[in-house]
């Protein structure tokens, strides 16, 4: 409960506090491309439940590509994208699933229907916890991308490497 109630609160003040970078943010994202600035999906929380995860968006609208694995220099990644992604203030939206209750500040990062449904024996453990903006997966694949481009087959590396380890 009090994890809680410090999540609540610090994704409150966050939200307050960085409301002038969050408009900056969002006028850039206009300025730089056509569409939406917020970018939603489905993601697997606490108990298995599906959530929407909201990110400032990152890539181009009605890009013709099914690849989910995203490596350093895709060409999808628009140019504030590069620059949010590098410092991870893409994110920042995520404070609003934090206060939602549905995210906490640190846990494990929340995947997508699909690869939560893969998880088997002791790793559905992980289910019984609130995603988090931030965790242990995130710091030590803070440069995913870059791993990732460096991989003849991204999607496989992802799927049966770095998964499994997060």
């Amino acid at each position: 409960m009090i994890k809680r109630i410090f999540d609540l609160s610090a994704s409150l003040v966050g939200l307050i506090l960085l409301s002038l970078v969050l408009v900056l943010i969002v006028i850039l994202i206009k300025l730089g491309s056509k569409g939406p600035v917020l970018f939603s999906q489905k993601r697997v929380g606490k108990d298995g439940k599906v959530f929407i995860l909201v990110k400032f968006r990152t890539m181009m609208v009605n890009q013709n590509s099914n690849n989910t694995a995203t490596v350093k220099g895709d060409e999808r990644i628009t140019k504030i994208g590069v620059f949010l992604r590098r410092y991870k203030l893409d994110e920042l939206p995520e404070l609003w699933n934090v206060l939602k209750g549905e995210m906490s500040l640190v846990g494990p990062r929340p995947d997508v229907p699909g690869y939560a449904d893969n998880l088997k024996g002791e790793d559905r453990k992980i289910l019984k916890l609130r995603p988090g903006i931030t965790g242990t997966a995130s710091l030590k694949y803070a440069n995913e991308e870059v791993m990732l481009s460096e991989q003849d087959d991204p999607q496989k590396y992802n799927d049966e490497v770095i998964f499994p380890d997060k």
